[in-house]
């Protein structure tokens, strides 16, 4: 009986190693395929987000703006932590602690590949840089994979502090904004350090659908997705009680 028992045992691992030899050889074969095709480290590292160019009389007078995007470049280190915090505590938490892609992410695009199905499902901060200026914004599960190619390889090259520079100066927060000091003077006219941790939740609250979060036309909704970003910002450790309770019961103020 044991003989048969130990026989059978010896099956089902010989199988079991057999799968795992055989997944492992198919995701290392699907991965340089859908990884052949897309920029190189070295494009990734040298990626430049474009800029408004403003031109200035000798009193210091904006005579013209020029450019197609409205986008006001910020380095990441004259950026105010309160931005910084809400953008990382909406979109991506664990963003400081991961390799560039969420693990179960990864299951679910390999699935839903086989399957022929459109992935739905949050990305990190990392795969957001990914999907919105080097690949197509299409919902497949193809585009999940070469994300989260780009993903890694991103992550080789540049700092977290870096990759969170190009997100912020760069994601669409709606009103014609790219980038959040754009959005800062577009929805409340003001600078980044002028922002109180409401305001800066709100714009926090846009990066996954702005034209849903409309501060007028869908003002509610948008209170609702800005108090979320709010206690996110407080269970993570970043604002106190004291402010949570205070701006989570605050209007939504917009020019």
């Amino acid at each position: 009986m044991f003989r048969y028992f130990f026989i059978l045992s010896g099956a089902v691992f010989n199988a079991l190693l057999l799968g795992l030899l055989t997944f492992c050889t198919l995701l290392f074969l699907m991965f340089s395929y859908y990884g052949s095709d897309l920029p190189s480290s070295e494009e990734i590292e040298n990626y430049k987000p474009a800029t408004l160019s403003r031109v200035y009389d000798i009193n210091g007078n904006i005579l013209g703006v020029f450019g197609q995007r409205n986008r006001i470049y910020t380095p990441i280190e004259d950026m105010p932590l309160l931005v910084k915090n809400a953008f990382i505590s909406a979109e991506d938490k664990n963003f400081y602690q991961h390799l560039g892609y969420d693990p179960i992410s990864l299951l679910k695009a390999i699935i839903d590949v086989l399957r022929g199905k459109n992935l739905r499902g949050a990305s990190t901060i990392t795969q957001q840089v990914m999907k919105n200026f080097l690949i197509t914004s299409e919902r497949t599960g193809k585009r999940k994979i070469k994300e989260i190619i780009l993903s890694s390889r991103i992550e080789k090259v540049l700092t977290k502090e870096q990759i969170l520079n190009v997100y912020l100066n760069e994601i669409y927060l709606g009103r014609g904004a790219y980038g959040v000091t754009a959005a800062a003077i577009t929805y409340f006219d003001k600078k980044l350090d002028e922002l109180n941790i409401g305001e800066a939740a709100f714009l926090a609250a846009l990066p996954k659908a702005p034209s849903f979060y409309h501060p007028i036309r869908q003002k509610e909704r948008s209170i609702q997705r800005r108090n979320f970003v709010i206690k996110e910002l407080y269970e993570n450790g970043f604002i106190s009680a004291s402010d949570y309770q205070l701006y989570v019961k605050s209007d939504l103020e917009t020019i």
